[in-house]
């Protein structure tokens, strides 16, 4: 296992501050380069985070927000995903070496477990027959893999490259290259049960699912600065839904002059399916869909935010400020900024709101 830092004491460089009061905690020894994936263990308090630097690092965060560096395991590439097994004692990652690795939190042991044609974008565990690993990738397919055995249980072929993939069994939603969305039903992974264009202009840049099993449905998230809510029963369709955030108005009122901003996460709340959304114009907004409401705002950051994500129980909220790569390669200049950031929350900023009458 390898810990972070030459010296027992390299926590120390952490802002820790008292939880009273208000100020989001940085997280010590961050990556050195852009982080693009955050994603916090089911069982205990452990951030993994993956980055461009190659590695996936693993932190404890202790009960007042300090945190400490307990593991490190590379890749031979950019890390462009990271998620944790159903018992929260494995990290799962995939990269641009085109391969998905596991990391055994207990034995600190690290093992490839997964292998496309081209990188694998996004990494979601499955909870079904002992637990199955998707793996999405710019190879267009969905690979599945039964980690005991050394080959993908099936493919699937996407019409396009997964750029997203998220899973609240058995739904799993894949947003893809052009604009598609698939919609699977995990009792038959192997074919999409719906295929549909975003119902947003531009390209997708992230999906989530929602967190409560009923009326269940995803948020696409697009480079121009929107948010789609969609259902997936046609019963429930009378609700979807899109709203513009993430943008800012050039000159007071003139809402032709805005300036747009990709969307880059959208985390849902474990206990009241309210959600985040995080862009590369440095804001966080917590919202409730029900009651089609803004609940809180974080100011601008001095950086884009490129990863959310909440805790087990969602009293943690963690993100990222980093390069985005929504301006590409020219976008990449010294000095950004590579933060993690704890923010406690508090129930007026993720309770959903009472229903309007």
């Amino acid at each position: 296992m390898s810990f972070f830092g030459n010296a027992t004491g390299s926590s120390s460089s952490s802002t820790v501050v008292p939880a009273s009061t208000e100020k989001d905690i940085e997280v010590a020894d961050p990556p050195t380069d852009s982080i693009s994936s955050i994603s916090f263990s089911s069982a205990a308090d452990y951030l993994a985070v993956g980055s461009w630097d190659n590695n996936v690092r693993i932190y404890e965060v202790g009960a007042n927000g300090q945190t400490q560096g307990k593991a490190m395991f590379s890749h031979q590439g950019p890390v462009l995903s990271v998620c944790w097994n159903k018992e929260g004692n494995k990290v799962l990652s995939g990269g641009a070496d085109n391969a998905a690795r596991l990391f055994d939190v207990t034995t600190g042991q690290s093992q490839q477990v997964a292998q496309h044609e081209a990188p694998v974008k996004v990494v979601k565990w499955i909870d079904a027959q002992g637990g199955i690993l998707a793996t999405g990738s710019w190879d267009k397919t969905i690979k599945y893999w039964d980690l005991r055995t050394p080959n993908p249980v099936s493919t699937v072929q996407l019409p396009e490259r997964c750029y997203s993939m998220d899973v609240q069994y058995p739904l799993m939603v894949v947003g893809t290259a052009e604009r598609h969305i698939q919609i699977f039903n995990l009792t038959n992974p192997t074919s999409a049960y719906k295929t549909i264009v975003s119902p947003l202009k531009w390209q997708t840049r992230v999906v989530s699912c929602f967190t409560s099993s009923q009326n269940s449905g995803f948020a696409i998230g697009s480079i121009e600065g929107r948010v789609a809510i969609q259902y997936i029963d046609e019963k429930d369709s009378s609700n979807n839904f899109s709203f513009k955030c993430h943008r800012r108005d050039q000159t007071p009122n003139s809402k032709d002059q805005s300036l747009v901003y990709a969307v880059n996460d959208i985390s849902f709340h474990p206990v009241h399916g309210t959600f985040s959304t995080c862009g590369s114009d440095g804001t966080i907004h917590f919202w409730d869909k029900d009651a089609r409401t803004r609940l809180k705002t974080f100011d601008s950051s001095p950086g884009p935010i490129a990863a959310t994500a909440f805790n087990r129980n969602g009293s943690i909220f963690a993100y990222a400020v980093s390069y985005d790569w929504s301006k590409g390669h020219s976008g990449m200049t010294p000095g950004h900024p590579n933060k993690i950031m704890l923010h406690a929350c508090k129930d007026e900023e993720v309770k959903k709101r009472p229903a309007r009458k």
